[in-house]
Order: structure tokens, then C-alpha cells, then sequence
């Protein structure tokens, strides 16, 4: 059930920070968030967690007070003065200088073992970030982060609804997202020009279908989404360069009828699909 923001004790960013554009850099700095989206988590005193944007450390201070050990990544190098004083109480912390696109983070997570992921990361990271996680067979329990309200929409979108597209089907293939909390722009610092949303994703126990080959499950998902305006048709002749015939019989196998389009079949079809071929 998605909560809504309770308001606690928001402490405005210190003197020394000085956002940066460039990294579409917004802090959060109120503590009882803070509590509320590491509640949100679900991680506790067994967890590791590895911290995507430690930011200020807000959000790093309250893992440290719930979990084992937090592995935090930050990107700006004039925000580590500040981490290594906020975080100098917090002996669970280890805290990294790098990229996180760029940093070879099987290798920094092994120490951890299974963990989970909290983020709070620029919005023009998203997809790139998603892709990255959702594509690795690191040991990953669950996806906890913010993101702009949009992009949260398109990790839980349906079949048929808006958004609905090759993040959704990758990331409710290994995981069931949820949207728990909306988090209005003023929360941040500072705002951006709209409103957020905390997305839990708890891996699945069991896989929500049957794909005999993985790779083939989502390259058919990519090529429904390729061309929205073609049809699924139109889709697979063009991805597997097949002929019309073709790929008329593979729906047609499958139960998917003439001018079905990519956004209106389930992940049954895609696996129904990707089997066949």
C-alpha cells in the first residue's frame, strides 16, 4: 500500500554544499524521510546495502542505524569532506569516490555478499542505471530508489498503459516493483521541476513466467517496443529479419492476433513468443 510523506525534522544543506547541475544534483535533508524510506526498504540489522548517491549522508546515517554494513557511492568528490565528518560515528560505512556506471561494482560488492540497493539518483541516470542492475547476476535482494514520479510509472505500467515498455518487462521479470511513497518536489534542494516517487522492488522467489532463454525473452520485448506505431507484425519482421509469412505463423502459434501491437502483450506473450522462435 503506497504511504504518504510524514513530515519530521527537515535541516536546510550545510554551507559547504554548492549543487551541481551538471550532476542533477537534489538533496534530501529531512531525517524522518530519511527513517521512513529505509523503513520502506524493509532492511535490517542481518542486511548490507549498497547506497547509490550518498549525497549529504542523510540517507547513509539512517542505513548505518538499521543495517550490518553500507557500501555508499558518491560521485562528487567536494562532497567527501563533508561524508567522511557526517559519517566519522559510523563504523558500518564504507564510503567510495567513483561513477557508479563506471565502477566494477561485482568486485566492490563480493565483501557484502547478498545485499540490497538504496538509491536516490539524478533522474537522467534512470534507465541507464536500470539497465545496469537489472542486467548483472549480482546477488541483488531488492531495488529501493528514488526516481522522478514518471519513471516510477514506467517500472509498474501494465500492458496497455502508459509507460508500458521494455523497463517494465525487464524489471517485473526479476522483481515486483511497487510505488510506496510519492515525494513532492519541495522536499528536495534543490526542488526540481517535479514530483517524485520511492519504488521497492523485492526480487522474486519464483520467475513470473517460463522463458527457456532469457536473452531471446528480451530481445523479443525490444523488438515489440522498437516502432510503438508498427504492429507486432511489422515489429519481428524488422528484428529478426524474417518474412511475413513468418512471422504471421509465430503469433498466430502463440494466440496473438493480427495487429496486436507491442504495448498490449503480456510478458506470457513475449515468453510464449521467445520460446518459439
Amino acid at each position: 500500500m503506497k504511504q504518504s510523506y510524514r513530515h519530521g525534522k527537515n535541516h536546510p544543506p550545510k554551507a559547504e554544499f554548492h549543487h551541481k547541475r551538471s550532476l542533477g544534483q537534489n538533496f534530501l535533508t529531512d531525517d524522518a524521510l530519511f527513517d521512513q524510506l529505509v523503513s520502506l526498504s524493509g532492511v535490517g540489522p542481518e542486511d548490507s546495502v549498497l547506497e547509490i548517491g550518498a549525497g549529504a549522508g542523510g540517507m547513509t546515517k539512517a542505513l548505518s542505524a538499521k543495517c550490518r554494513q553500507v557500501t555508499a557511492i558518491e560521485v562528487d568528490e567536494t562532497l567527501l569532506p563533508i561524508l567522511r565528518v557526517s559519517l566519522e560515528r559510523c563504523k558500518n560505512v564504507q564510503l567510495v569516490h567513483g561513477d557508479v556506471l563506471r565502477l566494477n561494482l561485482p568486485e566492490l560488492t563480493k565483501p557484502l555478499g547478498t545485499f540490497h540497493i538504496v538509491a536516490n539518483i539524478p533522474y537522467y541516470l534512470t534507465t541507464e542505471l536500470m539497465t545496469l542492475l537489472l542486467d548483472s547476476d549480482m546477488p541483488i535482494r531488492s531495488i529501493n530508489l528514488m526516481v522522478q514520479k514518471e519513471a516510477a510509472q514506467r517500472m509498474v505500467a501494465k500492458p496497455g498503459e502508459e509507460g508500458y515498455g521494455l523497463l517494465a518487462v525487464k524489471a517485473q521479470y526479476f522483481y515486483d516493483p511497487q510505488v510506496v511513497l510519492d515525494v513532492p518536489a519541495c522536499m528536495f534542494t534543490p526542488p526540481p521541476k517535479v514530483d517524485s516517487a520511492f519504488v521497492v522492488m523485492p526480487r522474486r522467489e519464483k520467475l513470473p513466467v517460463e522463458a527457456r532463454d532469457e536473452a531471446m525473452l528480451f530481445r523479443v520485448a525490444a523488438a515489440a517496443f522498437a516502432m510503438r506505431r508498427k504492429t507486432m507484425e511489422n515489429n519481428l519482421i524488422a528484428s529478426f529479419r524474417v518474412s511475413r509469412e513468418q512471422a504471421q505463423a509465430w503469433l498466430s502459434q502463440c494466440g496473438i492476433p493480427d495487429g496486436a501491437r507491442g504495448e498490449n502483450l503480456s510478458m506470457a506473450d513475449f515468453a510464449a513468443l521467445s520460446n518459439l522462435i
